[in-house]
């Protein structure tokens, strides 16, 4: 039975991953071993479970109806063994955690050294990126992410809240003005951050309802670390994270502005995949990163509770 899991394993990493070669990498084996094992599967079900050419591999028909299959069974063993173990077992192995660029470097690098000391059996692996990573494809057992959550295949509990504001520097302000009311904006240059799931269309609330202004500007960057080098530097509006300028909003090194009409808060979300056992070190960085945010009003809804449960998304 052992190996008819282990055999599965390799199957659906194969799939998922579309490459040999990329597996063998990612459980340190070779090639041939991921093929031997892939054949030895093909000889015990008898079928044959891909379509080889030089450029891809395709899964026949066979080999759909098998996906689902062990992927249903290994969810089985990995839940059995999960229910039995999970309040014994302690934090341990490498946690491969992603995050957004600069809320990584801001909040999430400082905290890990208090992490680690309470976690001694635990390591990190972190992949900072702005783009939205496949978690599955990319190994991730966590992902910190910035807005609300739609891929039917992740688990999301929200850990804390991200208020956004409207700022600029004050040489910035000197020499074009200071906007009063959203529409001012498109007079000015605003650095649209390429990402933003509205693109250039930035959402305000007034007292009247939502207000959408349409913003242009000379400065445009996919990351959000180009965001905030931008603001600074004086190339124009940005709305962005209240954390991305905790410091210096309060210094006066930027000004918030249009603060009668503040964007809606965005959930900062802790997030995994749903087929996954949970393991503890995910568990203990969840409920790490929770707490964290929560006694912090840069990054909580100022004072209000954080919501903490999980929820399947879909």
């Amino acid at each position: 039975m052992s190996d008819l899991l282990t055999l599965f394993k390799t199957f659906l990493r194969v799939v998922e991953t579309g490459s040999f070669t990329a597996v063998a990498a990612e459980f340190n084996t070779s090639q041939p071993t991921v093929s031997r094992q892939i054949a030895a599967l093909e000889d015990q079900v008898g079928a044959l479970l891909f379509q080889r050419t030089t450029r891809a591999l395709t899964l026949t028909d066979d080999g759909r109806v098998l996906y689902e299959q062990a992927r249903q069974t290994l969810d089985s063993v990995q839940q059995a063994l999960g229910s039995v173990g999970r309040r014994r077992l302690a934090p341990s192995g490498t946690l491969r955690l992603a995050c957004p660029v600069v809320f990584g470097r801001l909040h999430i690098v400082p905290r890990l050294s208090t992490f680690l000391a309470r976690h001694p059996e635990v390591a990190i692996d972190l992949v900072m990126n702005d783009g939205f990573t496949d978690l599955v494809e990319e190994g991730i057992d966590l992902a910190i992410r910035i807005g609300e959550i739609t891929d039917p295949g992740l688990i999301a509990r929200r850990i804390g809240t991200t208020r956004r504001v409207t700022v600029a520097s004050p040489d910035y302000l000197a020499a074009r003005g200071i906007p009063s009311r959203p529409a001012d904006l498109a007079a000015h240059d605003c650095i649209v951050y390429s990402r933003l799931a509205t693109g250039n269309r930035w959402v305000f609330s007034g007292e009247a309802g939502p207000v959408t202004v349409a913003v242009s500007g000379r400065y445009r960057v996919n990351n959000s670390e180009g965001v905030r080098e931008g603001v600074l530097a004086g190339l124009g509006i940005g709305v962005v994270p209240v954390w991305h300028f905790t410091d210096e909003i309060a210094s006066g090194r930027l000004v918030e502005l249009l603060t009668a009409f503040e964007p809606q808060p965005l959930p900062t979300q802790a997030v995994y995949p749903s087929r996954r056992f949970l393991a503890p070190k995910v568990r203990a960085m969840i409920d790490f990163l929770a707490h964290e945010f929560e006694l912090d009003p840069s990054l909580s809804a100022y004072g209000s509770p954080v919501p903490c449960a999980e929820s399947k998304i879909g």
